[in-house]
């Protein structure tokens, strides 16, 4: 499978600190690959460092072949590398069709921000943006939450909602932040098919972290694992489950 993108020995320290240490990973189009480990393993740190949020130390970062560990984040994210934050970032006193449109604001004219902050202008932009972003909506089942505002959603909607506003320029790639964080079994389960719908038949490339085990072994097609900022596993769930030095730095037993 064709890298969407390549991680090469990427190294970030802070200070004596070395949060992130000579990783490399691979993310093909199309592929769920997940990102485990121990708390403090350096797994959000890589995140940031994808994202343009931390310079590196050391290492590069391709997308599509094409260096981009130098570019400001809004760069990178224009180029189509699109994530969600462990602690959410709606904007609560937006609807949550409110909060999607904010996602798509590279994508529609000026008049889009007419949209968002109560202007009477309207046309063809503001009807086209509304209707992508409700669509999307109704993909994760949160059609009739539309029109709510954020702040009175659950935490599971919430989430939800903010993995929408990620999809709403179609990515190459998404980095997903413990997006089961909140999410009731249910919910948990909606969301697994919904990451594999956007896996498999819209070429997503997806890099998520998550600690919800099960969700991530039964999603993703690799499985990777750090310790103390190290890659200590890289393979498919049952060979990750095999691993003994998972066992060990991760799941506490051997």
């Amino acid at each position: 499978m064709a890298a969407l993108l390549e991680v090469s020995d990427v190294t970030v320290r802070f200070g004596g600190l070395i949060a992130v240490n000579e990783v490399s990973l691979r993310v093909g189009a199309g592929e769920i690959c997940a990102l485990i480990g121990p708390n403090g393993a350096g797994k959000t740190t890589l995140f940031n460092a994808i994202a343009g949020y931390v310079p590196l130390n050391a290492g590069r970062i391709l997308l599509r072949g094409t260096p981009i560990q130098d570019l400001a984040p809004h760069r990178i994210a224009a180029g189509g590398v699109r994530r969600t934050f462990q602690n959410g970032g709606l904007f609560g006193h937006l609807t949550a069709l409110e909060n999607v449109l904010v996602g798509l604001h590279t994508q529609v004219d000026s008049a889009f921000f007419g949209i968002v902050l109560g202007s009477r202008r309207s046309g063809v932009a503001e009807a086209t943006a509304s209707g992508h972003a409700r669509k999307l909506l109704d993909l994760m089942d949160l059609g009739d939450i539309a029109d709510q505002p954020a702040h009175a959603l659950s935490g599971g909607q919430q989430r939800m909602v903010e993995i929408v506003r990620a999809l709403a320029t179609d990515p190459p790639l998404l980095l997903l932040d413990e997006p089961a964080v909140g999410l009731a079994p249910p919910m948990r389960e909606q969301l697994g098919g919904v990451i594999r719908n956007l896996a498999r038949e819209r070429g997503i490339g997806i890099l998520l972290i998550e600690h919800a085990i099960e969700l991530v072994m039964s999603i993703s097609d690799r499985v990777i694992v750090l310790n103390y900022g190290r890659k200590v596993a890289d393979g498919s769930p049952d060979e990750v489950r095999a691993d003994r030095s998972v066992l060990e730095a991760y799941l506490g037993h051997a």
